[in-house]
This record gives C-alpha cells, sequence and structure tokens, in this order.
C-alpha cells in the first residue's frame, strides 16, 4: 500500500452553466507533471432551455486543451478561431502571454432536441522560460491521434508522447495524455512506457492497483517509477495525465497561472481595465472575480 500515492476525488463545483467535477488543483497534490488544472464536464443534458454559455475570460501562462467524449463545443478567441470541437479531437489553445476566449454550444445543437455533454476542461503550465509566448491555436481531428491496441486495450494519445509514439498536438514541456478502453482486464506497463508522474483518472469502471479498488470518478496519482501493479478492469474507460514537473512552483490565480505572483498582479490589472487582448466583435465579459 506504501506506493499507492494520492487518489483524488472529484469534488463537484458550479462554473455557471451546469456541475463539474474538480479533480486538480487538489489541496494535497496541486499538479500533476505540467496538468494544473483538470475540471470534468458532465455527463450533463442539455437543450432546449439550457445550453453552454461560457462568456468572453482570459487566460495566461498555460494551454488549454478540450477533449469531448459526447457532445460538441463551438470555441472562439481573441485570435480570430472558431472552431467546432466533436467527440475524439483536440483544442488546444496556448494562451502565453494572453488570450481571451468563449466556449458555447453550436447552433447546430441549439434545434430543441436534448443531448449529451460530456468532457475534460483541461489546463496545462508552460515552462518559465515559455510562459510569455505568443498565442496559439491548434485543432486536432480523432483521426490525426496516435491510436493502437494491445491485446484487447484500444490507446489513443492525445498529446504529448509515449509507448514509442508522438501525438501532433504541439507541447512545450515532455508530458502525455492517454485514453485507453479495455474490452477485457488488462495490465497496464506504465514503468517501460511513460516518464514522470502519472495521474490515473477512472472515466468509467474500475482499476485494481497495490490491492486497491479505484472506481469511477477517481485520480490515482504517483511517480512512474513507484507505480505498483496496475490492472484495468473490463468495460473501463481510463485517461493518463503526466509528465516532468517543473523545478518551480507555479500559482494560480481564477485563470492565470505563473511562477511569478508578481505577472499575475500586472495581469489581473490588465483584465481588470480591459487592456488584455479581447475578442473582435465579442461583448460578453467575465469581470475579475472579488470586484
Amino acid at each position: 500500500m506504501s506506493n499507492i500515492g494520492i487518489i483524488i476525488e472529484e469534488r463537484s463545483r458550479d462554473i455557471g452553466d451546469f456541475l463539474v467535477g474538480r479533480l486538480l488543483p487538489f489541496r494535497k497534490k496541486r499538479m500533476i507533471g505540467p496538468f494544473i488544472f483538470i475540471d470534468h464536464m458532465g455527463p450533463t443534458q442539455l437543450g432546449p432551455h439550457h445550453y453552454m454559455d461560457v462568456d468572453q475570460h482570459p487566460h495566461y501562462g498555460l494551454s488549454t486543451l478540450t477533449f469531448m467524449l459526447e457532445g460538441e463545443i463551438l470555441h472562439k478567441d481573441s485570435l480570430g478561431t472558431e472552431q467546432v470541437i466533436s467527440p475524439g479531437a483536440v483544442n488546444w489553445m496556448v494562451a502565453g502571454r494572453g488570450a481571451t476566449h468563449t466556449e458555447r454550444t453550436p447552433e447546430s445543437l441549439r434545434n430543441g432536441n436534448e443531448f449529451i455533454a460530456h468532457g475534460y476542461q483541461i489546463w496545462v503550465a508552460l515552462p518559465k522560460d515559455k510562459e510569455q509566448i505568443a498565442p496559439e491555436f491548434h485543432h486536432f481531428t480523432a483521426q490525426e491521434l496516435p491510436q493502437w491496441t494491445d491485446h484487447t486495450a484500444s490507446f489513443k494519445l492525445i498529446a504529448g508522447s509515449g509507448y514509442g509514439r508522438t501525438s501532433p498536438v504541439p507541447v512545450h514541456s515532455p508530458l502525455f495524455m492517454i485514453e485507453i478502453k479495455t474490452d477485457e482486464p488488462y495490465e497496464l506497463d506504465t514503468m517501460n512506457n511513460l516518464s514522470g508522474e502519472i495521474g490515473i483518472c477512472i472515466v468509467d469502471g474500475s482499476i485494481e492497483a497495490c490491492g486497491e479498488e479505484i472506481g469511477k470518478g477517481n485520480i490515482l496519482v504517483a511517480k512512474v517509477s513507484d507505480t505498483c501493479k496496475t490492472r484495468i478492469r473490463a468495460g473501463s474507460h481510463i485517461l493518463l495525465f503526466g509528465g516532468e514537473p517543473f523545478p518551480e512552483e507555479r500559482h494560480i490565480f481564477w485563470n492565470f497561472v505563473s511562477y511569478d505572483k508578481a505577472n499575475l498582479e500586472k495581469i489581473k490589472k490588465q483584465w481588470a481595465q480591459r487592456s488584455f487582448p479581447m475578442m473582435k466583435g465579442e461583448q460578453s465579459y467575465i469581470p475579475l472575480p472579488g470586484l
């Protein structure tokens, strides 16, 4: 049991449109590798009078990764991007020194019918020397991501590198995010295929690690080198998050991340004064918390 690490359970958070399960940050574990924020959205039934509408808001010092399991989201940002993300695809926005965006249910789904929205909203902190790089946006379809099978388990490499493969998502530090689905029980070998810290997130089903059963809605966190034998149960859906941790601590305020608290104060003032990069033609604005 000494190698079981930390088990993080989803904590309910209200983000205005619906409840999410907050996985990171956690009081005993602020980050997993460079991953600093993980929200599990849904599964939530939307429509015909309840849709996702997240108004214009800022990001700094991080990259956002959106991964949908069901439903769709329309992403618009201050770079001029307009991109619908569908299940299995990846939206990757490098906020760097500052970007804003909105996330809404696309018009094609506002048709009076009900549908399920289910996915993950993730932030990856940028390295110290890349915190203020120029913003970028990238979209990759499910077919563009590396996929393979091992026995009866199917793998998808969403971002980073692992298992001898590399995702096309342009990450800025050594990391991995991998989706695994099992038809039969499967022995997970991370020791020879991944490095750094690892979070094993159970979307559905369960795993057995160090003699303990860990079920849906939890993340098991450990170092890859310390991870004991892990068995994924049949019919399970797993996400692996992790990578090499940064040498410096990261501070977080609202949607801003930095190694330097002074940077956060500057960015807070910019957003409050509306001197931050804003979306052309977008009138919505989420005020800085506390004002």
